[in-house]
């Protein structure tokens, strides 16, 4: 198998300081919905102007580089453990080249690695051997701030008086956004999951967040009650930056899971405005990058 050293450099490198286009595309539409004067019109065009010149400067778009989150598909052949060798050399060399800020902290000593590289939980590496002959990479880069204030919640919750139903799963949507305010960094993309056990819904709502932004969900219900969580929590005033304001959450993108009857979970992860997501295809000698 070939070395990807490199070409996975050259991935955080571009997810680390150049935003989506699509997510720069929501985020210039959430501007023109501020009104003009506005402390959430004056967030907007800050943001904006970062996210240029972040991108002219190959400069990291926040100072926080956030946990980089990789989801690797590979095929029959290649060596997961060799793959996760040149992942966390990459990352390494990444952080020496600024692109990441050294993020990897010791829980028990308090210790920083100064590299990026931790335990096998830091980078958190996903491994999937698929049918083809390609490798995809996806990278997500997810900030602390926004990471602290996703939730999960167990139904029926009689708090919020939210049952074990779609009208249950709004409910807790809505209360962990209302209770994220300003320190999500907003506007923000929702990444929800239904069911699963704690730990297999938390990892599939941070999946959800490799859908597009203009996409829709194939199943009616779930496409329906995502433009709804949009619409409802555009509603409340946090607004960008927690200024207030028209935009809250640019989009909201929900998957379903089988669970054990005695269990039902929704987990909300929260993506800040900086949504640095970015995709490696390997094909053979060519890789091509999205």
């Amino acid at each position: 198998m070939q070395d990807l050293t490199e070409p996975l450099v050259e991935l955080i490198r571009r997810t680390s300081t150049d935003l989506p286009p699509d997510v720069e595309k929501a985020l210039t539409a959430a501007r023109e919905r501020e009104d003009s004067g506005s402390a959430a019109r004056g967030a907007m065009d800050a943001i904006l102007q970062n996210v240029a010149l972040s991108r002219r400067n190959s400069t990291p778009i926040c100072q926080d580089t956030g946990t980089p989150i990789f989801y690797v598909r590979y095929p029959e052949g290649w060596s997961a453990r060799k793959l996760k060798e040149q992942i966390r050399n990459a990352v390494a060399e990444a952080t020496k080249r600024s692109y990441l800020r050294p993020n990897a902290v010791d829980a028990i000593s308090e210790k920083n690695s100064g590299n990026n590289l931790g335990d096998d939980s830091f980078p958190t590496i996903h491994f999937e051997e698929v049918e083809g002959d390609e490798v995809v990479v996806d990278l997500m880069l997810k900030g602390g701030g926004c990471e602290n204030v996703g939730a999960q919640y167990s139904l029926p919750n009689s708090a919020l008086g939210a049952g074990r139903d779609l009208k249950g799963v709004r409910k807790a949507a809505l209360d962990a956004v209302q209770k994220a305010q300003g320190q999500g960094c907003a506007p923000g993309i929702l990444g929800i999951a239904i069911g699963g056990d704690r730990g297999s819904s938390y990892y599939a709502s941070k999946e959800a967040l490799f859908r597009p932004i203009e996409d829709e969900n194939p199943d009616p219900e779930l496409a329906a009650l995502e433009k709804q969580l949009t619409e409802e929590t555009n509603q409340l005033g946090i607004g960008p930056m927690g200024f207030g304001g028209k935009t809250t959450t640019v989009a909201t993108k929900i998957t379903g899971m089988h669970r054990l009857p005695a269990s039902f979970f929704v987990t909300v992860s929260y993506m800040c405005w900086a949504h640095r997501r970015r995709r490696m295809t390997v094909r053979g000698a060519e890789v091509i990058y999205e």
